[in-house]
């Protein structure tokens, strides 16, 4: 194990500025405005790869022998390292096979390629590109270089520590870092450690992604049966040895955060920087939030988030647009059964106040109820959720609130109103896969082979991932035909038959 003496020594004698450069560390005024504390952003984003993938992977490099940069290098990435190290091995004249599996987004893919990196896609995830490197590298006698679990990797992530307490040597409370394999926070905490003990270590990670905190928690590292795709930069089912053993050591705390604080951050950086972070890049900031509102006697402290990737799909900014105000609790969602008569909708509307629809969604049903889902404008932070909903449910309106819904903000939202009386037995089932050419197809010949289809949704946010939101009539007497079937398609699922959204708008 290294301890934080060598790592110390490691960072202090990194060799990344012959490519990395230091980055700024720039105030972020409108965001300490609102949290009443003071937020510093280390811009990882203004790396040439735009992320700070670039420090571990020059450093690693350029401590190889000429030998073994002659033979050459191979590196497995959905993204970011893989252009780190495409373009550590263009500068320093190594050949680099990149494997990426074949969900990479296409910009990363292309931006790896402009580096004269040679790129193999292979598998469906991370996991299955890393072993078919590591067969590469045996096979070929090629040097591994591995994203985050490596000495001189995590010390050259490290080096952003470094920069941090050179350009601000006066109070920080703590610094807020992403974890995904565990690199960069590694290498940040044993040199803040070593260095300024009294700073907390703050990691950050998604709710759905969150294999440091599981292993943190359980004592020894753990594998995820599934990680969630968004934040892809940290989509990590098991984090590093070496990282387990130094976030053991040095990491005071990790937060989980939900996908729509992770699109508020990225709307709040881009109001303070008029630049725009990839999902994991605001990870640091979506920590921050959440960890204020979490202790509110922490005004005038002063706070570090590391930017660390901006490597964003640009189609997946609608996404990101539609979730932010939700993720900033500045919308609620809610369904709502009013009278189906005439007038309903203007009294309903009379009782919001000075709350306006931001969204209305409703079709005539023929019955003596109607169910709508509404969109709302709230006060941020969504203190009067819960006060609106007991007031709606007061007058005699059932209420649900669906903000936190996932399948009511994919699906349900845009199917209000799809009602089949005649679909015997349907039962309703939420998909995710891998979004590559011919996924949706497959997808479709395969649900379409034996049971009737009597719902889809599809919508494509340009990511990794389809999401795919499925009604089939499957009678109680073949449900573990049905079971089987599911085990064989290979895809993410979860079943959505009891979720109060299909019940309310569409069963």
């Amino acid at each position: 194990m290294w301890m934080k003496e060598n790592y110390l020594e490691k960072i202090q004698n990194s060799r990344v500025y012959g490519l990395a450069k230091e980055t700024s560390l720039d105030f972020a005024a409108n965001l300490s405005r609102r949290l009443n504390v003071n937020i510093w952003l280390k811009r990882e984003d203004e790396q040439a790869v735009f992320s700070f993938k670039l420090r571990g992977s020059y450093n690693k490099m350029a401590h190889l022998s000429p030998a073994a940069l002659k033979k050459g290098v191979v590196a497995a990435s959905a993204g970011n390292h893989a252009q780190g190290v495409a373009l550590a091995a263009k500068h320093l004249g190594a050949h680099a096979i990149i494997v990426m599996p074949i969900t990479a987004a296409q910009i990363k893919i292309d931006a790896v390629r402009s580096h004269a990196a040679e790129v193999i896609l292979e598998g469906d995830n991370f996991d299955a590109a890393y072993q078919y490197a590591r067969t590469l590298c045996t096979a070929r006698g090629l040097t591994f270089i591995h994203a985050y679990d490596d000495p001189d990797v995590i010390a050259g992530q490290g080096t952003v520590a470094l920069e941090i307490l050179k350009q601000r040597p006066q109070q920080i409370d703590a610094i807020f870092v992403p974890i995904g394999g565990g690199g960069l926070i590694a290498g940040i905490a044993s040199y803040v450690k070593a260095v300024r003990p009294e700073i907390k270590i703050i990691g950050v990670e998604p709710n759905d992604a969150d294999a440091m905190y599981r292993s943190i928690k359980a004592g020894k590292r753990i594998v995820l049966d599934h990680v969630g795709l968004f934040a892809d930069g940290v989509a990590i089912r098991q984090v590093g040895e070496i990282t387990f053993s130094l976030v053991q050591q040095y990491v005071d705390d990790i937060i989980l955060v939900s996908n729509d604080e992770i699109c508020a951050a990225i709307k709040d950086i881009f109001e303070d920087t008029r630049s725009i972070m990839e999902p994991s890049g605001a990870l640091a900031v979506a920590g921050i939030k959440k960890y204020r509102q979490g202790n509110t006697r922490l005004s005038g402290q002063e706070w570090v988030a590391i930017t660390s990737g901006a490597n964003m799909n640009f189609d997946r900014l609608r996404h990101v647009s539609e979730r932010a105000e939700i993720g900033e609790r500045r919308e609620a969602i809610l369904a709502v059964t009013i009278p189906e008569k005439v007038g309903s909708f203007r009294q309903f509307c009379s009782l919001l106040g000075s709350h306006s629809i931001t969204e209305f969604n409703y079709r005539y049903s023929g019955t003596a109820k109607a169910h709508i889902f509404v969109g709302l404008q709230i006060q941020s932070g969504g203190k009067d959720i819960a006060k609106l909903v007991a007031d709606l449910i007061q007058q005699g309106y059932e209420t649900l609130d669906m903000t936190d819904n996932e399948m009511a903000k994919l699906h349900i939202r845009h199917l209000v109103g799809g009602r089949a009386p005649n679909a015997l037995h349907e039962i309703l089932y939420r998909f995710e896969f891998p979004e590559r050419p011919g996924a949706l197809m497959n997808f479709l010949n395969k649900m379409g082979q034996t049971w009737n289809i009597s719902l889809f949704h599809y919508r494509n946010h340009g990511t990794d991932f389809g999401r795919v939101l499925v009604g089939m009539q499957v009678p109680p007497q073949e449900k573990a035909d049905f079971e089987s079937f599911l085990a064989s398609l290979g895809y993410e699922y979860a079943e959505e038959t009891c979720n109060p959204a299909y019940k309310l708008f569409l069963s």
